[in-house]
């Protein structure tokens, strides 16, 4: 069971990373990558470990739930389409910008009080449409717009001030520090600055998954319960039409899942089974199937994890491999299906 008080933060070394994931063409190994990952079963006990799972590293935007927990802990009242867009790194969709317009003006806020970074849309295709309709980069359109909408919103409720929201000494970062430390159940090792610009705290990928896990077995009408549920059930709010996460919350009944950049990806179901799972060299091709590798040894049906098995190697336009999970993540050598 989870102690309720953090432990020490986790070490700051050199990950002892393993290889998770080969890609094979034609019967040969052509590349490794390597990462960690970790699978935990409902008692919060770790059932499976491959790597180097109680370094210091980085969850990036896989966090955003245990951020959206803590706004709401401080009085955030969304639910919803809004409140998963409060966790989401979003693919900049009209959906994705209108609901961020609308938590800006129920904040009494506007986009020029945004601190995120102007960029893009996350989404290829509608990057491509944002161009050539000659709109250029902008706060709103970036991926976290959401989140840092939500965080105004937040500001604005309990009277912190908005300037400087972004700094870990303002009352709202120290409250999401808080939160990280209290859901991941150990202190933050450091604390360095997210790609958006805001305050990004690094824990033990063994940390990440027992936060995810804390989130979906959270009594109903928490935080936590209310992150989750918002999530879950707006899926593509919080990442985006065709995205890879969504798809799997789609797929698998009850699972939450969020990505982050750098390889990335944290699962966990309601009976607090979870996985986390980190690419040490940040390629995405390998971070979600061997997310559904570790799903199956954590007992979820892999047939419901087929399509996540990795997008085919092609030559000449012709499958001749894909990308594997290592023989450890084997789905067959799982324990008993859910």
């Amino acid at each position: 069971m989870f102690s309720s008080f953090p432990a020490d933060p986790p070490a700051i070394r050199e990950p002892l990373h393993a290889p998770v994931a080969q890609l094979v063409r034609d019967g040969v190994t052509e590349g490794i990558h390597y990462g960690s990952v970790v699978v935990l079963g409902g008692d919060g006990q770790v059932e499976f470990q491959l790597g180097d799972i109680e370094a210091a590293f980085y969850p990036r935007s896989a966090l955003k739930p245990v951020q959206a927990v803590a706004m709401v802990r401080a009085g955030l009242p969304l639910d919803g389409e809004l409140l998963s867009l409060a966790a989401a790194s979003h693919s900049g969709e009209e959906r994705h910008l209108a609901g961020t317009r609308r938590i800006l003006e129920l904040a009494g806020a506007t986009e020029d009080d945004l601190r995120n970074v102007v960029d893009l849309p996350y989404d290829p295709v509608v990057r491509d449409a944002w161009v050539r309709a000659g709109a250029l980069p902008s706060r709103l359109a970036q991926n976290c717009s959401g989140k840092h909408a939500a965080m105004l919103y937040t500001c604005r409720l309990n009277g912190w001030p908005l300037d400087g929201y972004l700094d870990p000494g303002h009352p709202l970062q120290k409250t999401v520090a808080e939160t990280v430390e209290d859901l991941t159940g150990q202190r933050i090792a450091r604390v360095s600055v997210d790609g958006c610009g805001a305050p990004l705290f690094s824990v033990s990928l063994h940390g990440l998954a027992r936060a995810a896990a804390r989130i979906t077995t959270a009594a109903g009408g928490t935080p936590q319960a209310r992150v989750a549920d918002a999530m879950r059930e707006h899926a593509e709010m919080a990442s985006g039409s065709g995205r890879d996460v969504a798809a799997l919350m789609r797929a698998v009944p009850g699972l939450l899942a969020k990505d982050g950049f750098e390889g990335v990806e944290v699962a966990a179901l309601p009976d607090g089974r979870a996985v986390a799972v980190k690419i040490s060299d940040g390629a995405n091709r390998a971070r979600i199937p061997v997310a559904a590798a570790a799903l199956a040894r954590a007992g979820v049906d892999p047939e419901l994890l087929t399509e996540f098995a990795g997008e085919p190697l092609l030559g000449g336009g012709e499958p001749v491999g894909r990308m594997r999970p290592v023989r450890a993540l084997d789905p067959v050598a799982s324990p008993a299906r859910a």
